[in-house]
């Protein structure tokens, strides 16, 4: 089931009435809206005034909902998920316990690859200087060992924005564009996760002992193409734009529904990042040899 993408920037009263979301005005308690809690993949409340019943939480934590909180800077701060979102969780959390580090090192080898084929793309597809990554994509070893991704990425970015940019964190603009980008499909990534049955804290290859979603910063290296692709449509529109404007949000928003190509389908990528981390599970108890990742249509 497709599901939707909500966002809230004003003052609002969330609550449960009749196995849906209801969208209050606070001071009037008038009724701006309402959703199916079911029809809900993810939510993001971005604004300080807004209130939320612990009922409507319950319900949206048994839907595996998403929940996106935003900092004063209108940037993704927190996310919540439930504990555990499939029967079977202890079973196949000893799996992914289980998995070698030969097999970490070839699933990873996968993911590199798939993400710099998609940014091979995007570049192709703006008419950018990207022959140099058909030879990165060549030269992928097992735990992608001569760092094809850094390598790849530095052309990368210098052709998909200037020969002088900077992918920083907190770096100049368009950075924050990306970075708030990046954060909504982390969210995706690590609800798909938690739907399957596994730990989001045990990664392929990301390990941090701060970071409770290394397994999440593995999986959504490929699509991260996807995001890029969302930010370089709203620039060409939007020059001059240094702001996250609530119209930049809802069209970042739309990644969960962007169509991708997976195992020879077209799915909306929130459906292909299941199917991503669902076959990574078969991986690790040893049904599949190859993660399944997303491609441009």
């Amino acid at each position: 089931m497709i599901t939707r993408s909500i966002y809230i920037g004003n003052p609002a009263y969330l609550k449960l009435k009749d196995e849906q979301m209801y969208i209050m005005e606070p001071s009037t308690n008038e009724m701006k809206g309402k959703v199916p809690v079911e029809d809900l993949g993810l939510l993001m409340l971005d604004h300080f005034q807004i209130t939320i019943s612990h009922q409507l939480i319950q319900k949206m934590m048994g839907n595996n909902v998403v929940v996106i909180s935003c900092d004063a800077h209108h940037l993704p701060h927190g996310i919540m998920l439930p504990l555990y979102g499939h029967t079977q969780h202890s079973d196949r959390v000893k799996d992914q316990l289980q998995a070698t580090e030969p097999l970490k090192k070839q699933l990873w080898k996968q993911t590199i690859e798939a993400k710099i084929e998609n940014q091979k793309q995007v570049l192709k597809r703006l008419g950018n200087f990207y022959e140099p990554m058909d030879f990165y994509l060549q030269n992928i070893k097992s735990g992608d060992s001569t760092n094809m991704e850094g390598i790849a990425a530095q052309h990368y970015w210098k052709y998909l924005i200037s020969l002088d940019f900077l992918r920083e964190r907190f770096g100049d603009s368009p950075n924050q564009f990306f970075n708030f980008g990046y954060s909504v499909l982390r969210s995706i990534v690590a609800r798909a996760i938690v739907e399957t049955g596994l730990l989001p804290v045990l990664g392929i290859f990301h390990k941090n002992k701060y970071n409770p979603y290394c397994l999440a910063d593995d999986l959504m290296e490929p699509y991260r193409p996807f995001v890029d692709t969302l930010v370089m449509n709203w620039l060409a529109k939007n020059p001059e734009t240094e702001e996250l404007t609530k119209e930049f949000k809802a069209h970042l928003l739309q990644i969960a529904t962007k169509d991708v190509q997976i195992d020879g389908k077209t799915r909306p990528l929130l459906i292909a990042v299941k199917t991503t981390v669902s076959s990574l599970y078969k991986c690790y108890n040893g049904e599949k040899r190859q993660i399944s990742f997303p491609a441009f249509l």
